[in-house]
């Protein structure tokens, strides 16, 4: 078991230094770079690459360059998928070489589409192949590889402390577990408690994920689990400034939601981003379900955001319209909430 750490002091992945004990999550489709560059900016300690399959990164399949893109962001983490230790090797040296800094192995996706090419969380069925896939990574690293699990299939194997273990002696440097088993997908309350006996297995750092989406959610979940950080995922979607918040409240210090004004450009940053990054009509159909984000944040926050607001900030098609509309979710306070 790794030595006691105050909650909150951050963290090592090998030589990198993560100076803040919040981290934001890999999820597909949803953390672009544009997005991770902002969380970053606004405190993140790590932001990480949406899942890139192995294979299509070492084919140059455009989608996963795009998804594997992290310039102006350090350190550059890329995770990676994958089921063949062959492609996972030659994929670890072009997302090096590509200017990663971390490699991170999925190996918790519980997705139909990734399980059924026996990869994501069906590797916890198999940890030996799991295990092949973790050495030919680690070989073909220069930096260092961290892998990402859940607690195992089921709750007939919970075994994500023997592949943690196992990770480990192969060299990787961190693991970070979501609390759930695959056949859970999402249902339910995330087990922090469980992701203790894997901070037990171990002495490398564990990243703890799962439910949390508040101050007081970190808080008990590290209390409950004991782990080095936690991972936030679908709790920043609409505010990339969260991760930042919880980070650096886990070291005393406050950092307010930003003005509305400063919100709005932030949004704005995030959707012209997207436009940059895809192309504008791709870039505009991958940007709804972040502008719904958004609308849905500001509204739970007492701004006014009417229905029909809402429809047309992720319907319209016209980027100068949506900038016009994205000022207008922030400008608003609902006066009926105050």
């Amino acid at each position: 078991m790794k030595i006691d750490q105050k909650i909150g002091d951050g963290f090592r992945i090998g030589p990198v230094e993560i100076g803040v004990s919040a981290v934001l999550a890999p999820l597909s489709g949803v953390t672009d770079v544009a997005f991770r560059r902002i969380a970053k900016r606004l405190g993140a300690g790590l932001v990480i690459s949406e899942m890139v399959a192995s294979d299509e990164l070492v084919q140059g399949s455009s989608e996963a360059v795009l998804r594997a893109e992290g310039s102006d962001i350090d350190p550059h983490v890329v995770q990676l998928a994958g089921c063949d230790p062959r492609w996972m090797a030659e994929a670890v040296r072009v997302a090096e070489g590509a200017g990663a800094r971390i490699i991170d192995i999925n190996m918790g996706c519980p997705a139909k589409r990734v399980i059924g090419g026996y990869a994501g969380s069906a590797l916890m069925r198999d940890l030996d192949h799991a295990c092949r896939l973790i050495e030919a990574s680690v070989l073909a690293a220069n930096v260092p590889v961290t892998v990402k699990m859940r607690l195992g299939w089921d709750h007939q194997t919970l075994n994500a402390p023997e592949l943690a273990k196992r990770a480990e002696t192969l060299g990787v440097s961190a693991v970070t577990v979501h609390g759930r088993t695959r056949q859970q997908f999402y249902k339910g309350q995330a087990d922090w408690q469980a992701i203790a006996r894997v901070v037990e297995a171990v002495r490398i750092p564990v990243i703890a994920n799962g439910d949390i989406g508040s101050l007081d959610d970190a808080r008990h979940c590290l209390s409950a689990s004991h782990a080095s950080a936690v991972m936030i995922g679908r709790s920043a979607v609409g505010r990339p400034w969260l991760v930042g918040q919880i980070g650096a409240a886990l070291q005393g210090r406050f950092i307010p939601d930003p003005e509305p004004e400063i919100m709005a450009d932030i949004a704005i940053e995030h959707y012209e981003g997207l436009l940059t990054l895809y192309g504008r009509d791709v870039g505009i159909r991958h940007a709804r379900k972040h502008l719904a984000g958004y609308a849905e944040v500001a509204a739970d926050s007492g701004f006014d955001v009417d229905p029909a607001l809402r429809l047309s900030l992720v319907t319209s098609e016209t980027p100068e319209t949506v900038t016009s509309l994205l000022r207008q979710v922030y400008a608003r306070p609902n006066r009926k909430a105050a």
